[in-house]
This record gives structure tokens, sequence and C-alpha cells, in this order.
């Protein structure tokens, strides 16, 4: 089980179309150490990015003006961004979802519902063994 000791100088960006959803995430990811930015969309989830150098990106595929499926391949195409892992959030388990998910490059996905544990473990699995090599 995760510490929040653990967490701590972990920069995370959140990026979500739902006020709520981000706002929870905040609290969250804040409750355990963590840095973080929100965004809601991705055009203002690259800025973020761009600004913030995070850890890790955790971001959801329903957004206005620039999804997050699209976002993932700007960020992979980027040869700075392209080591962080990104989680894409989705709403549903589908197989095509967690398929195009894996092409345009994404690390991990999660599916709704998940929980702060969950989320937690992910931070867990993809930065801190990292941080800690």
């Amino acid at each position: 089980m995760s510490t929040a000791a653990n967490f701590e100088g972990i920069k995370i960006v959140f990026i979500d179309r739902s006020k709520t959803i981000r706002r929870n995430a905040e609290t969250l990811f804040k409750k355990a150490g963590c840095q973080v930015v929100t965004a809601r969309d991705g055009f203002e989830g690259l800025s973020r990015i761009m600004e913030f150098q995070p850890n890790i990106i955790f971001m959801s595929v329903i957004m206005p003006r620039l999804n997050g499926h699209q976002t993932c391949l700007l960020i992979r195409s980027n040869p700075v961004f392209k080591p962080i892992p990104v989680i894409i959030l989705l709403g549903c388990d589908g197989l095509f979802e967690r398929a195009r998910s894996q092409i345009v490059g994404a690390t991990h996905y999660m599916t709704l519902p998940f929980n702060r544990q969950e989320l937690l473990d992910v931070i867990e699995t993809y930065v801190v063994d990292v941080k800690k090599s």
C-alpha cells in the first residue's frame, strides 16, 4: 500500500473536461504529497505540460477541441516529453478505446470508476519506482 511520503515532489498534470473531476483529483494528489496542475482540455494541457514539466500525466479521452488520444500523440511526438508516462482515463472498458490508447502511445489506461488507491498505485508503478532506480 502506498504512503504519502513516497509521493513528495512528484509533479502531475491532470487533464479532464469536468471541473469536479479535476478538483477531486487535485485534492487527492495534493493530500498524497504531489504537486499538481490541472487543465480542461488538450490544448490547455499541452501548455501546462510545457510549463510544469510533470513526472506523470493523467488525461481523459473525451475532451473538447483536442481529445486525449490526439493530445497523447502530440506528447509522444516531442522528444522532451516522450518519456513521461501518460495515463489515459476511459469512460468504458471497450476494446477499441484500449487499442487506440496503446496505438497513440499511452503508457497505461484506467477505466471508470477508479478509486484513490488505483490512482496512487499507478504513480507508484510508473514514477516512484523509476525515481528510485
